[in-house]
C-alpha cells in the first residue's frame, strides 16, 4: 500500500511544523545522554512568562492543523498537549525537568502528520 500523496500546501505545512517542533523540543542533544532539548526548555527557564511565550509559539501548529481541516479531536489533543506543557512547565525546577520529557511540539507535529496522511 502506498503512502497518501500530500498537496504542496500540506507538505509545506508539515515541513514548517516539523521545523518548529525540532527547534522548540529537540534542537540540542544533552551531552552524555540520548535526550534533547530546544528553545521550549531554554525559554521555559524564565519563570511563568517563558512558558507563556513558548505556549504562544506552540499555538502555530494548532493554526496549521485548523487550516488543514483537522477535526476537533485532533485540535483538542494539540491544545491539551500545550496546556500540560504550560501548566507543569510553570512549576519551578520540576517544570524545567518535565520539559525535557514532555515534547508537546513533537507530539503535535505527529498528530498533524497522522491527520494529513490518514495513518
Amino acid at each position: 500500500m502506498s503512502e497518501p500523496r500530500l498537496s504542496p500546501q500540506e507538505e509545506g505545512a508539515l515541513r514548517r511544523v516539523r521545523l518548529l517542533a525540532d527547534l522548540m523540543d529537540d534542537a540540542v542533544t544533552i551531552p552524555g545522554t540520548d535526550k534533547s532539548v530546544g528553545l521550549d526548555s531554554l525559554i521555559g527557564l524564565v519563570p511563568v512568562s517563558g512558558d507563556i511565550v513558548t505556549a504562544a509559539v506552540s499555538l502555530y501548529t494548532v493554526g496549521e492543523a485548523i487550516r488543514a481541516d483537522a477535526n476537533r479531536d485532533i485540535v483538542g489533543k494539540m491544545l491539551f498537549n500545550i496546556a500540560v506543557d504550560l501548566g507543569v512547565g510553570s512549576i519551578p525546577i520540576l517544570g524545567d525537568i518535565f520539559d525535557v520529557f514532555w515534547k508537546s511540539n513533537v507530539r503535535n507535529a505527529e498528530l498533524l502528520e497522522e491527520h494529513l496522511t490518514g495513518q
